[in-house]
């Protein structure tokens, strides 16, 4: 008997190249994860609009004030996706969060925030666990992007303190020319895996029972870590589960209202 096809109900726009990695990652995780729940051919995949926006500030120097802002920047590329059609925006960067409320504000379709849809994730599915380990850029930090969404649902973030050492060290993972998993494309290299190792023991000694990757990079890296029994979570593969979720009309897409949240509750199976 022939399969069915599943009907495509919503178009995502996907704004990557935040970092070069980030948008690709994001779309080999639609694959995958699409293959999982049983596409076979090309049609069976979701149509998509793709921005690669490499010409964004970096988000955390914008943050931390030694950039521009990047508002401006996501607003664009969010409207030229909004114009060719998609009916919500994904943004497969973290510290991107951190303008969240002004880009949203200038938008007409709603842009899925990726903290909330963690953290009901982690609440969804590990009731019994509270202690949350953080891996992420010091902008993500600085704005508290990941505290504020779990402790809205009673859980408690663990990182780096600002300017210690080991975030210090967390950003020469992401960032170093050389080494930086920004810097070599889809090679990994040593010292940026073994910094990454360091913490996610540093963060275990601190009572945290999971670790989120909080950055891209660190997504497409984390299944190369040694975790030292946390369950790892990555955002990557939450958003891209949800996104297909929305595109085959699983799930209902937010609706914007005006000064109100365009973020709801979803069913995380």
């Amino acid at each position: 008997m022939m399969k069915q096809a599943i009907r495509q109900q919503a178009m995502p726009g996907i704004l990557g190249g935040l970092g070069p990695l980030a948008h690709i990652e994001f779309e080999r995780r639609l694959i995958a994860l699409n293959a999982e729940r049983g596409a076979t051919s090309d049609s069976d995949h979701p149509v998509s609009i793709l921005i690669n926006a490499t010409d964004v500030p970096d988000r955390t120097q914008s943050l931390l004030g030694n950039a521009p802002s990047c508002t401006p920047s996501l607003v664009k590329y969010g409207k030229i996706l909004q114009m060719a059609g998609a009916n919500f925006l994904v943004i497969t960067c973290n510290t991107a969060h951190g303008f969240y409320e002004a880009v949203q504000s200038q938008l007409d379709i709603p842009w899925i925030h990726m903290m909330n849809i963690t953290a009901q994730y982690i609440k969804s599915h590990y009731p019994h666990s509270r202690r949350v380990g953080i891996l992420s850029t010091t902008g993500t930090l600085q704005a508290q992007l990941y505290h504020n969404s779990l402790s809205a649902l009673g859980l408690t973030a663990i990182a780096p303190p600002l300017n210690s050492p080991l975030q210090r060290d967390i950003m020469h993972a992401i960032y170093n020319p050389v080494w930086g998993i920004k810097a070599t494309g889809v090679e990994i290299f040593p010292p940026a895996i073994s910094i990454l190792e360091n913490a996610i023991t540093w963060l275990k000694e601190q009572g945290a029972e999971l670790v989120i990757a909080g950055c891209t990079e660190i997504s497409v890296v984390l299944q190369q870590l040694r975790l030292h029994s946390l369950i790892n979570i990555d955002p990557l593969d939450i958003l891209a589960n949800l996104t297909l979720d929305l595109a085959f009309g699983h799930q209902e897409i937010p609706i914007i209202r005006p000064n109100s949240s365009t973020q709801k509750l979803y069913q995380f199976t």
